[in-house]
C-alpha cells in the first residue's frame, strides 16, 4: 500500500490519469490525498469529479477555494466569474450526485502526522484548533445553513482570526486561512490579494509556514493552492502545486519514501 499526495487539478483530467498510469496506482490498495481546486480552469472538471468519485474510499480530498466555488455557484449563491469552466458539471445529468459528494469533503485532514489543507494554517491555530474550525464549515457544508455560509463568503472575511468572530464572518475568515492564505504576518493578520513568489510580499508578511513558532510546527503540513511558490519539500511542510493547469506539471509525492512522480501538462 502506497500513499500518493497530488496538487491541485483544476479539471486538468487527462494530466491526472496519465499521472495515475505512471504511479501504477491500485484503487484497491493504494490511497490519495488531494490538496483541493479538484474543479475549474482546466478543460475537464467533471471528468475529474467522475473520476474521483468513482475511486470511492482510495480518495480523500480537501476542499479548495475553486471547489467551494463550483458549490455556491450550483447553489445560485455566487455569480459567474470571468474564468470559470464549470459548465460542464452543472450541466451534467448527474451533477446532483457529484455535488453532494463534494459537498462532503473536508476541509482538513490528518492522519499519520500529516495534516492536509489546500491553503495553510494560521501561525496561532494548533493542529486540533483548525481541525475543530474545519469542522464547524463542514458541517454548515452539509446542512441547512449552507446559504447563510455562502452569504458569509460573499460579504468577505476579516484578514486577521479573532476568538469574538461570530456568525458569517467568523465562517468566512475561517475558510479564507484554509483556502486561501499565502502570505501573513507573525501575528496572524492576512494578505489575502497576494498570490506572487515569496520574495515579493510585502513588507512585514512572509510566507505561513515561515512565521517563527507556528503552533502548527510539528506536523507536516501537506498543501496546494500557490503556483508562484511551485514544488518546495521540506521535513514540515509539503507544497505541491506545480501549475499544472497552467501548463506546467502535476505533482504526486509518495509519502512513504518521498518518492517524486510528476505528469506534464496534456489536456
Amino acid at each position: 500500500m502506497a500513499t500518493y499526495a497530488i496538487g491541485d487539478l483544476q479539471g486538468c483530467d487527462l494530466t491526472l490519469g496519465r499521472l495515475l498510469e505512471r504511479i501504477a496506482f491500485d484503487a484497491t490498495r493504494d490511497r490519495l490525498w488531494l490538496v483541493g481546486d479538484l474543479v475549474n480552469r482546466g478543460p475537464r472538471s467533471l471528468a475529474v469529479l467522475r473520476r474521483l468519485r468513482g475511486l470511492g474510499g482510495a480518495v480523500t480530498a480537501v476542499l479548495g477555494n475553486h471547489d467551494l466555488h463550483l458549490i455556491a455557484r450550483a447553489d445560485g449563491l455566487a455569480r459567474p466569474k470571468q474564468r470559470d469552466r464549470l459548465e460542464d458539471v452543472l450541466l451534467a445529468p448527474d451533477r446532483d450526485q457529484l455535488l453532494c459528494w463534494l459537498r462532503k469533503r473536508p476541509l482538513l485532514h490528518r492522519q499519520d502526522g500529516y495534516v492536509v489543507v489546500h491553503a495553510g494554517l494560521l501561525p496561532q491555530w494548533s493542529v486540533e484548533r483548525a481541525a475543530e474550525l474545519a469542522s464547524e464549515i463542514e458541517e454548515l457544508l452539509r446542512g441547512r445553513d449552507r446559504a447563510r455560509l455562502f452569504e458569509g463568503l460573499a460579504a468577505g472575511p476579516e484578514n486577521e482570526w479573532s476568538k469574538s468572530l461570530a456568525g458569517p464572518k467568523r465562517w468566512a475568515t475561517i475558510v479564507a486561512a484554509l483556502t486561501r492564505l499565502r502570505t501573513c504576518t507573525p501575528e496572524g493578520r492576512m494578505d489575502l490579494g497576494f498570490s506572487g513568489p515569496p520574495d515579493a510580499a510585502q513588507k512585514g508578511y512572509l510566507p505561513w509556514f515561515r512565521v517563527p513558532d507556528r503552533k502548527s510546527r510539528d506536523a507536516t503540513v501537506v498543501f496546494g493552492h500557490w503556483a508562484a511558490l511551485g514544488l518546495r519539500l521540506k521535513e514540515r511542510y509539503l507544497a505541491l502545486d506545480s501549475g499544472c493547469v497552467y501548463g506546467n506539471l502535476l505533482t504526486a509525492l509518495r509519502l512513504e519514501d518521498r518518492m517524486l512522480f510528476q505528469e506534464p501538462y496534456a489536456d
